[in-house]
């Protein structure tokens, strides 16, 4: 088996770099990009996620390793074509897990924490869940070790992806060129992703690369500034409370179904669903602002 290094673990001392440097330079130019609390919730959210994945790709890796025994080829991993192969086929499973984590609660319960803050800064890329791993999220990586990628390239890819992706959460970065804001996800388009205003819900999935939404019709350029953060925002700066809060209403909800319809439904179906309208989904909040879905 292939031995690669914990990258995420190596990268901790240069995400707290970066984060002291965007401190300064939002002080500089007198931006309030950041909040005390805020900030030491969103590492401590990022502490919890590495301590939990220690426990939980250990697992992952059994399973994959297990799927991988049954693999339809052979890919070599000495081979360079072999890793351009991996990185379209890990950029694509992640779009679709990240969809799927907006349009399914049981998915949404726990990427819900990584949209928790008000803020969007360095420090908001570090705010991620602590049971992802548990309820499943990996399933949408199980064909890979099917078609020959080995298990230890797909973990490796992945922490590539987030490593990318920690760079995007930044608002002192405006717009790139036309080719790079074309193909990349850059901050512009994930700061659009991270709103909480109608027209930006549920939009640009992306990991690296942004073509995936526009592809898939998830697409949309930042018009103006998005505000950040939940429609119904958590209100606490507990790291505990906010990593389990939509567990606890889903919880809340399943105690008051009475059929199996609603159960369904309250677990499965799109966040924001309720069978008697106590809340709405994405798409019933653009109805009733009126504001054509498909023209988007």
């Amino acid at each position: 088996m292939p031995q690669f290094p914990n990258i995420l673990l190596h990268a901790v001392p240069a995400f707290i770099l970066l984060i002291t440097v965007e401190v300064v330079y939002a002080y500089h130019i007198q931006k309030k990009l950041y909040h005390v609390k805020d900030t030491a919730t969103s590492i401590a959210l990022g502490l919890g996620n590495l301590f939990t994945g220690i426990l939980t790709k250990g697992m992952i890796l059994l399973f994959f390793s297990w799927l991988y025994t049954y693999r339809f080829f052979a890919i070599p991993y000495t081979a360079w074509w072999a890793w351009v192969l991996l990185f379209f086929a890990d950029d694509f499973s992640y779009y679709w897990f990240h969809r799927m984590a907006h349009t399914i609660r049981w998915f949404w319960a726990s990427h819900v924490v990584h949209h928790s803050s008000e803020h969007y800064n360095l420090a908001a890329a570090l705010r991620q869940t602590w049971t992802g791993n548990l309820t499943g999220s990996f399933i949408f990586w199980s064909w890979m070790p099917l078609v020959g990628f080995h298990p230890a390239m797909i973990l490796l890819m992945q922490s590539i992806s987030l490593l990318y992706q920690f760079w995007i959460h930044t608002q002192t970065v405006q717009k790139f060129p036309k080719w790079f804001e074309y193909i990349f996800n850059t901050p512009s388009h994930h700061r659009v992703h991270h709103g909480c205003d109608i027209l930006y819900l549920d939009k640009n999935h992306a990991g690296t690369l942004i073509i995936w939404d526009r592809l898939f019709g998830t697409f949309q350029e930042e018009i103006f500034t998005p505000t950040f953060g939940l429609t119904k925002n958590v209100n606490t700066y507990n790291p505990v409370k906010i990593a389990f809060f939509e567990w606890l209403k889903i919880v809340y909800d399943l105690r008051k179904s009475r059929r199996i319809q609603h159960i369904t439904g309250y677990l499965f179906g799109p966040p924001g669903w309720s069978h008697d309208g106590s809340s709405q989904t994405t798409r019933q909040l653009r109805k009733k602002m009126e504001i054509p879905h498909k023209k988007w």
